[in-house]
């Protein structure tokens, strides 16, 4: 993986990488052996590799991705228990893998998951996890807790819900079956599906012009997107909040000013 820094953080079946290309912070799964598929060390890693992501000035955007020809297989079967059911010091029950999707959730700046080859169970909740998801058009999705005898994630059950519908995010979970690309984008699995021969310039064209466009509207409409989303009660407030702030924000003036005179806008919000 290119990039101006890199940290590769070894576990025992797997690794997360870390890295920052131009204004793109890069993170991808790598365990082979078991199709990328997480363990608890690296659902802990994976966390803590979008915070300090999500903290680096230099970032705009962050990817997530899968190394080589898949995304994730989600938990990783032979630590299932330290995933989903690890022991905290105080006796509670820590399930990583939501934390890691917490953790991705709770980034201020865009995430985008970038979807080719197996995406399964928890592969699918991470990569939902992400504002963005595209994937190539071979991907093969679906969620599989009832192949495993197990509940699915409340979070990644409440967004096939939220994304679905109660039928459909049933027929998901009780089947088990293989998605195939198209529908699992027309029904909300997935943002967009492109061509697999073109994945590569088509995501990362896509990557590239977020990357470009005023980061001061980015994040403040991932914010308020966000919280429409979750319900809190808080988003009447934040919308008259961040409204009353825009005719005084730089990027509006630069954005108009540019438009007007036919250049290309230069945004300074920094955040």
């Amino acid at each position: 993986m290119s990039g101006t820094t890199t940290t590769a953080i070894p576990t025992l079946a797997g690794r997360i990488l870390s890295g920052i290309n131009g204004d793109i912070g890069e993170i991808v799964i790598e365990n082979p052996r078991q199709r990328n598929a997480l363990t608890r060390d690296m659902c802990l890693e994976l966390a803590e590799q979008v915070r300090r992501l999500d903290a680096d000035p230099r970032v705009k955007v962050i990817t997530l991705r899968g190394s080589g020809d898949d995304f994730s297989a989600g938990a990783a079967i032979n630590e299932l228990h330290q995933v989903l059911f690890d022991a905290g010091p105080d006796g509670e029950t820590i399930d990583h893998l939501s934390a890691a999707d917490a953790a991705i959730g709770a980034a201020r700046k865009p995430t985008v998951a970038l979807v080719r080859g197996t995406c399964m169970g928890g592969g699918w909740q991470i990569a939902s996890a992400c504002d963005v998801s595209i994937a190539a058009d071979s991907v093969k999705l679906a969620v599989t807790p009832s192949k495993l005898g197990i509940i699915y994630p409340r979070s990644g059950v409440e967004r096939l819900v939220q994304r679905l519908g109660a039928d459909k995010a049933k027929y998901v979970l009780f089947s088990a079956d293989v998605i195939p690309a198209e529908k699992a984008a027309a029904w909300g699995l997935l943002t967009d599906v492109v061509p697999e021969a073109d994945f590569e310039a088509l995501s990362q064209g896509l990557v590239a012009r977020m990357a470009t466009r005023s980061q001061y509207s980015v994040h403040t409409m991932k914010k308020l997107i966000d919280s429409l989303v979750s319900g809190s009660g808080a988003e009447d407030e934040l919308w008259r909040e961040e409204w009353a702030k825009l005719p005084a924000s730089e990027d509006f003036a630069v954005g108009q000013r540019a438009f007007l005179e036919g250049g290309r806008p230069r945004f300074t919000w920094g955040g």
